[in-house]
């Protein structure tokens, strides 16, 4: 049943992601997205057969991103920034109706099991996307305090992204083996426990 839970969730929460993303970005002059069919919440639009079973495999996936047209934003950079943002901040937005729910709605126990995860997976990907590294929204927001003198830098750097994203990951990995520490891990749960606080203080 847990399987269930969490492809349900995954369902739910990568669609509202990539879907603002898509929003966003036609709102902001852009309609790649839109032609693309991506401004849908309908999961076949936005899921990855490769990286949903990676979810599975190993505890890392992603969903298919969302194309846009750089050159069709006004100010790229920063519309960039809010284009990426648009995801987290959907998956905190879920999260939060979510609590409302679960702190005033009584309901069936499979129900509960189903939101929950929901709420849970939404935490998660809000927090994990707000590392600053590509092709992860954190590193469209890092574009905003980069001085343009580092543009050359700075699109390396996202170029590199991926390769970052391994590294960091096997990293963890290998830390984890040695001492049973681990950075993601660590930030994950404490901001999760934090995020939880917050939206139950605000709801």
């Amino acid at each position: 049943m847990q399987y269930i839970y969490l492809l349900i969730a995954l369902a739910v929460c990568i669609s509202v992601h990539e879907a603002a993303h898509a929003w966003v970005a036609y709102k902001l002059g852009d309609p790649t997205a839109k032609i693309a069919g991506r401004v849908s919440l309908n999961p076949m639009r936005h899921l990855d057969i490769v990286g949903t079973l990676m979810i599975f495999i190993a505890h890392f996936g992603w969903g298919k991103p969302v194309p846009f047209n750089y050159y069709n934003l006004k100010h790229p950079r920063r519309d960039s920034a809010l284009i990426a943002i648009a995801g987290p901040t959907s998956n905190l937005i879920t999260a939060f109706l979510i609590a409302i729910l679960i702190k005033y709605v009584s309901m069936p126990v499979f129900a509960f099991e189903i939101i929950r995860a929901i709420y849970s997976l939404s935490i998660v990907l809000f927090l994990f996307n707000l590392i600053p590294i590509a092709p992860l929204d954190g590193s469209k927001l890092l574009g905003l305090v980069i001085p343009h003198s580092k543009e050359d830098w700075y699109q390396k750097f996202l170029a590199q992204g991926p390769l970052y994203i391994i590294l960091l990951i096997v990293f963890d990995r290998l830390i984890a083996g040695v001492t049973g520490f681990t950075i993601l891990g660590t930030y994950l749960q404490w901001g999760y426990e934090l995020t939880t606080i917050g939206l139950m203080l605000a709801t």
